[in-house]
């Protein structure tokens, strides 16, 4: 017998022949299909189950308001990586909104209409909004949600190597929050993008023990 995840499993083994194990078959109690299912961690205010209302439901978007469009893209697509999947106009009321995500392994349509349905489908995705002259209004500069009144917070890359994103940073002249080695929250920088919006920077890896109490 053996535990995986905290519930019970029985192995036997079928033969080919006088004492040749061969493949391991599973008898498996405490429903395990459910349980190693994962679906929520429980706190309070958690409910139980999503109802089916909400099936299907998808966290598209995060939208940040930006001064310079240019600026902003400049930003957004060569120093973190990401595409341009759509941008929209709206005349009549003087603003444009670019979509702009990480590529990838989907193609997007090439059909106008098709990617911007796609485009609303897609997880994780940045919304940059442009008012028409804000880059020219010496007067226009959006809160950060961290200045007084604190309210939004960041939004947040994770990426393959720390070192190696910072070394890239540095070599842009990225403004910095925080780098990794400081404060007390070690591994984890938060930088600033044009608009002074903070953006977390991880490497998953390294957060295995992140949040858990050290020893007494």
């Amino acid at each position: 017998m053996a535990l995986a995840g905290g519930v019970a499993h029985t192995f036997t083994f079928e033969r080919d022949g006088p004492g040749n194990n061969r493949f391991p078959s599973f008898s498996v109690f405490n429903h395990l299909k459910d349980t190693m299912s994962f679906t929520t961690e429980s706190h309070p205010g958690v409910c139980d189950g999503p109802s089916d209302a909400s099936r299907g439901f998808v966290l598209n978007h995060t939208m940040l308001r930006v001064k310079d469009p240019k600026v902003s893209l400049d930003f957004y697509t060569r120093l973190m990586g990401m595409r341009v999947l759509r941008k929209l106009d709206f005349p009549e009321m003087k603003f444009s909104l670019y979509f702009l995500a990480r590529p990838g392994p989907q193609t997007p349509p090439d059909d106008i209409a098709e990617r911007t349905a796609w485009t609303f489908e897609q997880h994780g995705v940045l919304e940059l909004t442009h008012n028409w002259g804000s880059e020219d209004d010496p007067n226009v500069k959006y809160h950060d949600g961290n200045a007084q009144p604190q309210g939004f917070g960041h939004i947040c890359f994770s990426v393959p190597d720390l070192d190696a994103a910072v070394r890239w940073f540095d070599e842009n002249g990225v403004t910095y929050v925080k780098r990794p080695e400081q404060g007390k929250m070690k591994d984890v920088a938060f930088i600033k993008d044009p608009d002074g919006y903070w953006i977390e920077i991880v490497e998953p890896a390294r957060l295995k023990a992140l949040g858990r109490p050290g020893p007494h």
